[in-house]
């Protein structure tokens, strides 16, 4: 177990470095530079000012290791953009995207492998072939378009917020009113996120199910008399949650790919849209902090994935 837990942070550092070194590397050598956001009238000294403060007189390889060597220290640099450190920022928005994130990867798990659970163990009827015909539904949109279209309901019924993470007064309110205020509006990005997920998670799990339940072991259960939701639960269910474990870390890699475009349409200060802002002002050292906080979530949720398969199935444990 020690040496899979060492195999998991070396390629979480791995991977970290390479997504963020690839991100600081393609926002230097695309055309233009954050100087442009100076404007037009910008004098020549603002100008090279500036480049010099963000590295951008030297090569794209020695900025690449000045911004290494601060790396290391957890120094990631200045946003242009804010005119702070990078640091904090990316830690506030990857906070709220960890929110947005953990929430929707828990209603789509249990929503996706209980009605998972049903159409399996159903087989054929009126119930489960809704709930089939939903999940492929909802699987073929997008998170853009179920994200425009809650929004777009939000707006026309006022049931929920249509965007943002609080209202506008609530950064004076106490803290009981804040949370009460941020779980109003987490609904609506929560749901544009999961629903796409958990409906892979139900075809996954309905699947499973149906082949657990032919089972030779299952169907001695059923033939000694034990109840058929006790069969389910203890003997089928386990086996089948082997094929959503296998897929849970690339479920929640997806998860985050679509919670950039979720929280950018729903206005979520999280990593999508700093990540945004960041790529269309240029600010390179922001762009690179914000790519490495994604690598990050992605490596976590990899090594999730691969903890919950080998819980499920022994023969990953033995190996």
């Amino acid at each position: 177990m020690a040496r899979f837990f060492l195999r998991r942070l070396l390629f979480a550092i791995v991977l970290v470095a390479v997504a963020s070194s690839v991100a600081l590397l393609l926002a230097r050598l695309a055309p233009g530079d954050m100087t442009a956001q100076l404007g037009p009238f910008a004098s020549r000294v603002d100008v090279e000012s500036t480049r010099a403060r963000f590295d951008l007189d030297r090569s794209p390889a020695a900025q690449w290791w000045l911004w290494v060597r601060r790396a290391v220290r957890f120094d990631f640099g200045d946003s242009f953009l804010y005119g702070r450190p990078v640091g904090p920022l990316v830690a506030k928005a990857a906070g709220n995207t960890a929110l947005l994130g953990i929430v929707s990867l828990v209603a789509a798990t249990l929503i996706g492998i209980s009605l998972g659970v049903f159409t399996g163990s159903r087989g054929e009827g009126v119930p489960a072939s809704i709930v089939r015909g939903a999940s492929l539904v909802v699987l073929s949109m997008p998170p853009l378009v179920t994200s425009l279209l809650f929004v777009f309901v939000a707006a026309r019924t006022g049931w929920l917020p249509s965007g943002s993470m609080t209202s506008s007064g609530a950064a004076a309110a106490s803290w009981p009113a804040w949370i009460a205020d941020v779980l109003w509006h987490l609904p609506l990005p929560v749901l544009a996120l999961s629903l796409p997920i958990a409906a892979t998670f139900e075809r996954l799990q309905s699947q499973a199910m149906g082949e657990a339940v032919r089972q030779p072991f299952v169907l001695a259960a059923v033939a000694r008399g034990a109840p058929r939701r006790l069969v389910i639960l203890r003997h089928a269910w386990p086996v089948s949650l082997r094929s959503v474990s296998a897929v849970y870390g690339l479920a929640i890699g997806a998860l985050l790919s679509g919670s950039f475009i979720v929280e950018y349409v729903t206005t979520w200060p999280g990593l999508g849209r700093l990540m945004f802002d960041a790529l269309r002002a240029r600010d390179i050292y922001l762009v690179a902090a914000c790519a490495a906080a994604g690598a990050g979530f992605l490596a976590l949720g990899t090594a999730a994935g691969d903890v919950l398969l080998a819980a499920a199935d022994p023969r990953v444990r033995h190996e």
